[in-house]
């Protein structure tokens, strides 16, 4: 009598917990998160700076092929790259940020021009996607040549400590995983 109630038992359990397993919810499944970076940092102190007037005081290429990676390329959905500059020198700044591809070709330019100290952090926020430039910039961006010229003279200093400028810049992407 005790076999069949755990018979009965196991029987009860095994058919009143089972469902159909629907296997096929893989296809109907969107993955898109939001991947955050950053891209780069410069800070030059003022000493530099006064060593050039009207030319390019800080002037390099940067190779950036993380957007041509297939991983990336293939999935990027949208985004937004994100530019902070502060400026706590005597100086006038004007920086540009070109965006080349394999053969130099310039893809994109974000210019900016900032005065003299005192002034507050400049942020630029620039969309890629439904909602801004085209993906095909990102998609495309081999190196990264970044230019800061100085507009004002050589000879003044700011009277804030540890004067420079900095440029920082970040980037938020969502990506389709699948």
């Amino acid at each position: 009598m005790k076999g069949l109630r755990i018979v009965v038992l196991f029987f009860l359990f095994i058919t009143s917990c089972t469902d159909q397993q629907d296997f096929g919810q893989y296809d109907d499944l969107t993955i898109t998160p939001t991947y955050e970076t950053s891209i780069f940092y410069v800070k030059a102190q003022e000493s530099i700076i006064n060593r050039v007037v009207g030319l390019s005081f800080f002037s390099q290429n940067f190779n950036f092929d993380a957007f041509e990676e297939k991983f990336f390329a293939d999935r990027v959905l949208d985004g937004v790259i994100i530019y902070e500059l502060e400026n706590t020198t005597s100086k006038d700044i004007e920086v540009s940020i070109e965006f080349l591809d394999e053969d130099g070709n310039v893809l994109d330019i974000e210019f900016f021009q900032m005065s003299a100290a005192p002034t507050a952090v400049f942020i630029r926020e620039v969309a890629y996607g439904i909602a801004g430039k085209s993906l095909d910039i990102l998609r495309n961006t081999s190196n990264i040549k970044l230019s800061a010229t100085n507009l004002g003279d050589n000879s003044s200093t700011s009277n804030l400590p540890d004067a420079a400028i900095i440029l920082r810049s970040a980037g938020k992407f969502r990506l389709r995983l699948k």
